[in-house]
């Protein structure tokens, strides 16, 4: 699979606007329930880097736990991102993203706290909350 992906995406009255690199053209859907609150089902994202915003004033971030934020549009509500603190990457929004024919559903996280009322047919790797704490939580002093 290719790395290094270029991509651009804006928000869907066009007031934001992104490039940015995807580490790798994957995507990965978080079903757990902030996610779910935030996106009215799984939020799909690809990882990325060296992600620049045109028309950064128009991006509200709102800090959902002690390590995370996630952005959004301020005129149209679209949801934009999430953000590790202090991280260079981002979790970019796969809506957002302007042509999304090159990237492929990889990974499910959160699979524990998936609601009965969907599933993805596509096969994936899949994390519990467990794992998924266990592989990215940040290391606790």
């Amino acid at each position: 699979m290719t790395q290094n992906v270029k991509l651009t995406g804006r928000c869907m009255c066009g007031a934001v606007r992104l490039r940015c690199t995807a580490i790798e053209p994957k995507v990965t859907a978080c079903h757990c329930d902030m996610c779910r609150r935030w996106s009215s089902g799984p939020y799909f994202e690809v990882s990325c880097k060296d992600v620049t915003f045109e028309g950064e004033e128009n991006i509200t971030t709102i800090r959902s736990s002690d390590w995370a934020e996630r952005g959004f549009c301020n005129k149209c509500g679209s949801n934009l991102f999430y953000h590790i603190i202090g991280s260079k990457d981002f979790q970019i929004a796969a809506g957002a993203i302007d042509d999304p024919s090159d990237l492929r559903l990889s990974l499910q996280v959160f699979t524990d706290r998936k609601p009965t009322f969907y599933s993805l047919a596509e096969k994936t790797k899949t994390m519990t909350s467990d794992e998924v704490y266990a592989a990215f939580s940040p290391p606790h002093e």
